[in-house]
């Protein structure tokens, strides 16, 4: 990839660019499986974190534990008609509390404003679908956040992540013709699967992830010492995925378009 130069950004939403700690979808996703009697666990709901939800609910299903008690429950192994029952209790849940978690995180918008200010266009992925969008585009944008573009699964025929068509779509729109010219950033492995898929520079961002997973107010409350030790953790596992570079915040994606682009006159 070296030669080029960045040309585009390309967030994620959730953990990345707004809802800091990515709960909308953890609670939602808790709440859909509560009723049909089975409690997950936060690590089991974070695990598929950034797939599209279908594919999400469809993995949390096929884990251990959960098939297990399913199978106690309901005295069978669960079908697509179970998987699509607790997708429609999520979207209610998620429904009604959405647009609460839609404010941008801290840094986002004086960032994009920089990348802007470089010439380089913002584009974005999402494991949300058109309708879940509109609400989070509309109160995203109303709090001064609005990517040049905001691709869904729904726009690349229901392939999501890991996949990488939702980058593609972007690249397209952009009209940016080369892989080596793009960033993607995200706060799970499921965008860093993504961004390689895609073969493009691929970002991991630790605070306010939903590898992280605390609140704002959590975060503040730990120690130097837990925050390094919970930095080291999630730095390792976006790297061990492939990762090419890994910040503690969104504000530093303008030093590594300073890295990348230094890199291409090697």
């Amino acid at each position: 990839m070296r030669g080029h130069k960045i040309e585009a950004v390309i967030f994620d939403w959730a953990g990345t660019t707004v809802d800091y700690g990515c709960f909308a979808p953890v609670n939602a996703f808790n709440e859909a499986f509560k009723k049909f009697s089975i409690s997950p666990t936060v690590k089991e709901i974070r695990e598929p974190m950034g797939l599209l939800k279908i594919d999400h609910i469809r993995t949390m299903l096929n884990m251990n534990r959960i098939s297990g008690l399913w199978k106690e429950i309901y005295g069978r192994p669960f079908t697509e008609d179970d998987v699509y029952n607790i997708y429609g209790e999520f979207e209610s849940s998620l429904f009604e509390s959405l647009a609460c978690f839609a404010k941008p995180k801290k840094g986002v918008c004086e960032t994009v404003e920089k990348l802007r200010s470089k010439g380089i266009k913002i584009g974005s992925t999402t494991g949300y679908t058109d309708r879940m969008m509109k609400i989070v585009t509309a109160e995203a944008e109303k709090n001064g956040y609005a990517p040049d573009l905001c691709i869904t699964p729904d726009m690349t025929e229901g392939f999501g992540r890991p996949y990488p068509y939702m980058i593609f779509e972007n690249m397209k729109r952009l009209e940016i013709m080369s892989t080596g010219s793009v960033i993607k950033v995200g706060d799970t492995v499921s965008d860093i699967k993504e961004g390689k898929n895609a073969g493009v520079w691929t970002v991991g961002v630790i605070e306010g992830s939903s590898e992280s997973g605390l609140t704002e107010g959590e975060f503040s409350l730990l120690s130097e010492s837990e925050k390094k030790q919970l930095a080291q953790k999630v730095e390792n596992k976006f790297s061990s995925n492939g990762a090419d570079f890994v910040i503690s915040n969104i504000n530093e994606i303008c030093d590594i378009i300073d890295k990348v682009n230094l890199s291409g006159n090697d």
